[in-house]
């Protein structure tokens, strides 16, 4: 089998790893880690399917909180489970996070870095 090498930045290699091992991917766009959910997003639509031949179901939320619910909602059916944020973004899921982590399940969060506002936001990366 021929290799094929492809340039791609972090957010497109993270989000093919991500979308490749989930079943479900809770999305909420947020800069600098929108293009990971975009791409989930699309490779939904084209029906990609993962390494065990299913279609990743993939749902875009109305906040990161959302999608943080979402995540620990299909955690608790079984589902392989993944989301995308940023450092600010990751701050609002700490409540769902400690009922994840307390419930003994595993998820996977995948977090672009940047600035954490203190008075003023920051779009920036770190």
């Amino acid at each position: 089998m021929k290799r094929e090498i492809v340039t791609i930045d972090g957010n497109q290699a993270t989000a093919d790893v991500a979308y490749r091992l989930s079943e479900v991917i809770a999305i909420y766009p947020i800069t600098p880690s929108s293009p990971m959910g975009e791409h989930a997003d699309a490779w939904n639509a084209i029906n990609r399917t993962n390494i065990w031949g299913t279609v990743p179901g993939v749902t875009e939320m109305q906040a990161e909180g959302g999608a943080a619910g979402a995540v620990h909602g299909a955690l608790t059916t079984g589902a392989l489970t993944t989301t995308f944020t940023a450092s600010q973004g990751l701050l609002l899921m700490i409540p769902n996070m400690f009922k994840i982590a307390g419930e003994l399940t595993a998820a996977v969060f995948h977090v672009s870095s940047r600035s954490v506002a203190a008075q003023a936001l920051s779009i920036f990366g770190d």
